[in-house]
């Protein structure tokens, strides 16, 4: 083989290498992007995580198989470039059917986990196949130029598998808190197709100008389609953040609230911090009032797990101001996001971004209130309600101190419900669970408290704000459904959170 050719395989050889490393980083990015992009439809969660990562994971399988397949009946680097550009334009494509999938998906009242399929399956094992298709099919091209198989074949599993870890790592810690789920989509469409026109344009130029025009032509439906338009405000490494009006929940007056993918996290009135519109948050003030009494309640030290709308953290300093309060709000935009757009102050208030777990276990501090309000949607922290972690409430509350929290699972079975009652009961003396009145739907917020006193009456009238009233309901929890002792207890090693909510995420209208 003369110089020439030896460089030129060379050059061939590097060209394959460096398509295999990217179009393999390039298809992790995806699959981190698209947890994000479908999060407004429905939510984050182990059950949205697995079918994204099946899905993805089943299309770049059905793509290796075909991809060695066609190898094998002579496939070229025109087939090469053919499939990265597919890639490319589906991506694209995606962002103007993405709306079209996750309103379908909604109005027809599909359940958590078919809607989190037919959102991965439509959106990304289309490309995730095609770009499957490409190591095994550069890979035997390579070996035509190389007859080292065992040397050729690993350094192209090695590069495909650099290449993923790569694009992980670049999605999660950079690209999509810097410039927006719907950018990184759009940036990995394009860098695909331009992938596949440079295999495609040393064959037919007019196969290359015909991929190019469909390309530009499908950017172009995507741009008339609003598809770059994000619905998100502002993206965190945690959530799509958006505050939307809500002055229609407010008996006068402007009111906004926090919405955190897609559920909303909290209402605040304009002019009076302490009207609280949201049932389960006006409750958790309202008990936690009545287990002291009103006028013991000023100078309390409460410690909020989660800020979200900082709803509760606010009316708490408007209504007493010699309280101390500690907010745990994992995630920094959430906070910014309140003092620009929810009409919080922060002022006076020590406000910690870490896990509330790490807060208490970091903290010598003790507390005589401990609020919970950490969950997002179905979106279960496991480990904020295992039985350690109740022991480290219990350890950091003060004599006659409260923990509240709230919850949301079904109605008139709550198995998880049931299971953090237990859990609770483990390390408190007195657990209870509250009601405002019967359940109008199966999916139930539902309130909890827990302390070594019994100081709450069986009915709580609200004193502040909006007229409302709650119910102990701890009795009637624990005859109905399952019976407690089949229930089981919430530890670090053991917490089954997903499969005792199995019914809101397989069954339920969204």
């Amino acid at each position: 083989m003369s110089n020439f050719a030896a460089n030129r395989s060379k050059i061939r050889l590097l060209g394959y290498a460096a398509t295999i490393f990217l179009s393999s980083a390039l298809l992790l990015v995806l699959e981190i992007v698209a947890g994000r992009l479908i999060a407004p439809y429905v939510g984050v969660s182990l059950y949205t995580w697995t079918s994204i990562i099946g899905v993805i994971l089943a299309g770049l399988s059905l793509g290796n198989w075909a991809g060695g397949v066609w190898a094998d009946r002579g496939a070229s680097e025109r087939e090469a470039g053919l499939v990265l550009a597919g890639a490319g334009i589906y991506c694209l494509l995606s962002l103007a059917l993405l709306p079209l999938v996750g309103d379908a998906a909604q109005s027809r009242g599909l359940s958590l986990l078919s809607a989190s399929f037919l959102l991965a399956a439509v959106l990304f094992a289309t490309p995730a196949a095609l770009i499957g298709v490409v190591t095994p099919l550069l890979t035997t091209l390579a070996l035509r130029l190389d007859d080292r198989t065992g040397h050729v074949v690993g350094r192209m599993h090695a590069l495909a598998a650099i290449g993923s870890i790569l694009g992980t790592f670049l999605a999660g810690y950079w690209l999509i808190q810097t410039f927006g789920t719907r950018t990184v989509i759009f940036g990995a469409g394009t860098l695909l197709t331009a992938l596949g026109l440079s295999y495609l344009r040393l064959g037919s130029k007019a196969l290359a100008v015909a991929v190019l025009g469909g390309a530009v032509g499908t950017a172009g439906v995507v741009a008339l389609k609003d598809g770059l338009a994000s619905s998100c405000e502002r993206e965190s490494a945690y959530f799509c953040i958006r505050v939307a009006d809500h002055s229609a929940h407010a008996p006068f007056g402007e009111a906004r609230g926090l919405v955190l993918d897609h559920l909303l996290h909290g209402i605040n009135h304009a002019e009076l911090p302490e009207l609280l519109i949201a049932p389960y948050i006006q409750a958790l003030d309202e008990l936690v009032r009545a287990h002291f009494g009103d006028g013991d309640a000023r100078a309390l030290r409460w410690l909020f797990a989660g800020g979200g709308a900082y709803s509760l953290p606010r009316a708490v300093r408007a209504m007493n101001p010699k309280a101390e309060i500690t907010v745990a709000e994992l995630d920094p935009a959430v906070t910014e996001t309140a003092r620009d757009r929810l009409f919080v102050s922060t002022e006076g208030m020590r406000i910690l971004h870490q896990d509330a777990r790490l807060v208490l276990q970091q903290k010598d501090d003790s507390f005589d209130v401990i609020i919970g309000d950490v969950f997002h949607d179905l979106a279960i922290p496991y480990h904020l309600v295992t039985r350690e972690f109740v022991a480290l409430v219990h350890q950091r509350l003060r004599p006659g101190g409260i923990y509240a929290m709230n919850l949301v699972d079904t109605f008139p079975d709550p198995k998880l419900l049931k299971a953090v009652i237990k859990t609770l009961r483990a390390e408190f003396k007195q657990v209870d669970i509250w009601m405002e009145g019967p359940p109008e739907a199966e999916r139930v917020t539902f309130v909890i408290t827990a302390s070594d006193v019994d100081q709450l009456p069986d009915r709580v009238v609200a004193q502040h704000g909006i007229e409302r009233a709650w119910h102990r309901v701890s009795d009637m929890v624990d005859r109905v459904g399952v019976p407690m002792s089949e229930i089981p207890m919430l530890t670090d090693d053991y917490a089954p959170v997903e499969s005792l909510i199995a019914g809101l995420l397989v069954g339920e209208n969204r």
